[in-house]
């Protein structure tokens, strides 16, 4: 009895410490994915600025114009929900977290009578929702790890195309902010309209474009060449921070279970110890009686 037991912990020993292996090398993957998610994140911060300052401009150009594309609608009978997540799990919270969010905006907005129209970005997104019984209208994958613009592109020219035509109202990015390695938030952003870039005080007084700004063409048409690059500008940073932070995540949580494996194999090779001791200790005990039984009586 004792050496099969034996033999089921050395099995499950082996088991243990070829999963922390694999653990192991996932997360120094994922640990060196994060600084180049870092880097292309930080790349992209200026073409966002840029983008930003010129919807800015061409917004003091024209108020009325701008006031189509910009700011929040005051009322919102249809709108479209975009849930980036990963097309991997492994990865702690980071599905999850973004996955539920979405959920529950959804059921929010049906309390409220919006019509919803989902789009999905990642592998884990469409089965979750389709399980729970909401549609997915357009799902994206295979991209979530090392998104390119071009990514960004489809999923904004899918979203773009009611919103331009009058069906929807207003564009919900629901995604993952990547802060730090150590820290990663839900993220529940409008794309379109565009938010309403911050003005300084000084900036908000005047009536006209600053400096000497002329459009050609008009600023309406402007703007709406603009729009969508905008939106696709705001939905490539969504997906190289979703990246980061799926890195992020997969990384905390592959050392999780490396320690959690190391724990389970020094458990184990305690109990196969011990059951060894016992062994031997009954073996010893066995052959002593057996000896002192087959040992002449004294008085014999």
């Amino acid at each position: 009895m004792a050496g099969g037991q034996e033999r089921v912990l050395r099995r499950r020993i082996k088991s243990v410490n070829a999963t922390k292996k694999i653990t192991k090398a996932m997360e120094l993957i994922a640990a060196s994915q994060i600084s180049k998610a870092q880097s292309r994140i930080a790349a992209n911060r200026p073409y966002r600025a840029g983008m930003a300052a010129m919807i800015v401009e061409a917004a003091a150009g024209n108020r009325s114009i701008a006031e189509k594309l910009l700011g929040t609608p005051e009322r919102v009978t249809s709108m479209s929900i975009v849930c980036v997540a990963g097309d991997r799990g492994l990865s702690g919270a980071y599905n999850s977290s973004v996955l539920r969010a979405t959920e529950r905006l959804i059921d929010e907005q049906h309390r409220l009578g919006v019509q919803v129209r989902l789009y999905t970005v990642g592998k884990k997104a469409p089965a979750y929702f389709r399980f729970r019984g909401y549609e997915v209208l357009e799902a994206f994958q295979g991209f979530s790890d090392k998104p390119e613009f071009a990514d960004a592109r489809a999923v904004a020219k899918a979203i773009a195309a009611p919103f331009t035509e009058g069906t929807v109202q207003q564009v919900i990015l629901v995604s993952t902010h990547y802060k730090s390695a150590a820290s990663q938030e839900v993220s529940i952003k409008q794309i379109l309209p565009l938010e309403k870039p911050e003005q300084p005080a000084a900036a908000a007084q005047k009536t006209g474009p600053a400096g000497y700004t002329d459009f050609e063409p008009d600023v309406e048409h402007l703007l709406n060449q603009l729009a969508p690059k905008a939106v696709e500008a705001e939905i490539f940073a969504a997906l190289l921070e979703g990246a980061a932070s799926f890195h992020a995540s997969q990384q905390r949580a592959m050392a999780a279970a490396t320690e959690n494996a190391e724990e389970l194999a020094r458990n184990l090779s305690r109990i196969m110890n011990r059951a060894r001791q016992d062994a031997i200790t009954t073996e010893i005990m066995e052959i002593v009686g057996g000896a002192e039984a087959l040992r002449p009586a004294k008085g014999a």
